[in-house]
């Protein structure tokens, strides 16, 4: 164990590599960021809803208002910082924590690339990516260093080979792979794209896009590792996330995959990227004469290497929580977030709040755009959690506008992956007698179908 230990922690690598990924992470992460800014997201998202849904255990974060651009400034400055190598361990643990402070501030804004960037961020934390091709390493020369511990660009890889093969396996289902579902949803909706929209109303375009995107998310992993089919599998992804962009409006992500790709590669590769870099901005033409370490004596610290395996021990076991809970995965969304499992589903719902008097017998009914946006109200409507927080929030509401002896009840409706609405959520059940916890939530109407898979 030892040695298998020491063998871990010992070999070096060239430190290009990892150099490449922090220059191009931390200006992928500022793009987004401005990006996020200039279609007035801050302010829809997070700025002009009266209500938030908090993840379990978070509800105490504070919504920050108009400090919320404040927030996305500190978060972007950071990813500037990061690209640079200024003040790099600094300002890594500074966007870690303001990214992760945003996505924390409403779950109806939860997307897998969003949470694949705080899970790169954590890691990134205890890596030295700036010890090579960097401000801090001209400015620090005990963290110059040509080599690093190999483990470190090897857990980016991990990280990546993660989701992608997890999402593989959750595409290893019923319902994607034998009714094309959601894509027989989604693809024909597409018909306005040039060449492909008329393409996209076959049905077998959908059995293929099914098929082919888990054969692609399965085997990707292993062919970018295998040095003979790197170069075909990097087209691969590119051709792969490309579509995806024009066909899903999920932003950044297909070129964030696709820049994080490039890990995979020789550090011969990442060098010559590196001269390309130099060759545009000149003054980094000092890096070329700096008299660079073998080891990288300063970030060689002993707990790094346990806190990533244990990151990565984590993350392979998370997806898996699942398991846990009886019922349909897809129907009650237990352990299903945080695990990779990526457009597997369309749901549409409907949910009528009832507010009673449990003394009288009175009741009426809630509107919800009263307290929702639009989008909420989407989100809230197909997820047990956000129905039962919005439930407790709506009976706190009532109570301070003077309602006594309030019942909240809920008449739901939702339809999965193209099938006929059916109830979702017990409309018996007062849903301010009930806590959100771990524990199954027995209160949600058993699914009328099954969907085989892992």
């Amino acid at each position: 164990m030892k040695l298998t230990y020491n063998t871990y922690t010992t070999k070096q690598t060239k430190a290009a590599p990892l150099a490449v990924f922090r220059v191009l992470f931390g200006f992928m992460m500022l793009a987004s960021i401005i990006r996020f800014w200039a279609n007035g997201w801050i302010q829809t998202l997070y700025i002009e809803p009266t209500f938030a849904f908090s993840y379990y255990g978070f509800d105490w974060l504070p919504l920050l208002g108009n400090y919320t651009y404040l927030l996305f400034f500190i978060c972007g400055l950071a990813a500037f910082s990061i690209a640079i190598g200024y003040q790099y361990r600094i300002a890594i643990i500074v966007f870690f924590l303001s990214f992760t402070y945003i996505e924390l501030l409403d779950k109806t804004t939860y997307l897998n690339h969003y949470y694949f960037i705080s899970c790169l961020s954590f890691l990134l934390i205890f890596l030295p990516a700036n010890c090579y091709y960097s401000i801090d390493a001209l400015r620090l020369k005990k963290i110059r260093a040509k080599n690093v511990s190999a483990w470190t660009i090897n857990s980016i890889k991990a990280l990546l080979c993660i989701v992608y093969l997890y999402a593989g396996l959750a595409k290893l289902n019923s319902d994607w792979l034998l009714e094309a579902m959601p894509l027989q949803i989604w693809l024909p909706s597409k018909y306005d794209i040039p060449l492909l929209g008329n393409m996209l109303q076959k049905q077998w375009v959908h059995y293929a896009f099914s098929w082919g995107g888990a054969f692609y998310d399965l085997f990707i992993p292993f062919l970018l590792l295998y040095k003979p089919t790197r170069s075909i599998a990097f087209v691969l992804v590119v051709i792969f996330h490309l579509l995806t962009r024009v066909l899903f409006p999920i932003g950044m992500f297909p070129y964030i995959m696709i820049i994080s790709t490039l890990i995979f590669f020789n550090a011969h590769f990442h060098e010559r990227i590196l001269l390309f870099f130099s060759a545009i901005l000149k003054r980094l033409s000092i890096f070329n004469r700096v008299s660079f370490l073998e080891v990288n004596r300063a970030t060689n610290y002993k707990i790094a290497p346990y806190v990533v395996g244990l990151f990565i021990t984590v993350q392979l076991l998370l997806p898996f929580r699942y398991l846990m809970y009886p019922g349909e995965l897809f129907w009650t969304e237990e352990g299903y977030r945080f695990s990779w499992r990526v457009m597997l589903m369309e749901k549409a719902g409907y949910a009528q709040f009832i507010v009673k008097n449990t003394k009288t017998g009175t009741q009426f009914a809630v509107n919800n755009s009263d307290f929702l946006t639009s989008f909420q109200e989407k989100q809230m409507s197909t997820q047990p959690d956000f129905i039962l927080e919005y439930a407790h929030y709506l009976g706190t509401h009532f109570k301070s506008q003077g309602h006594k002896n309030i019942a909240v009840h809920v008449e739901s409706y939702v339809a999965l992956n193209g099938r006929l609405s059916q109830p979702f959520i017990n409309p018996e059940v007062n849903l301010l007698d009930i806590e959100d916890t771990f524990k199954h939530k027995d209160w949600i109407l058993e699914f009328n179908d099954t969907i085989q898979g892992i």
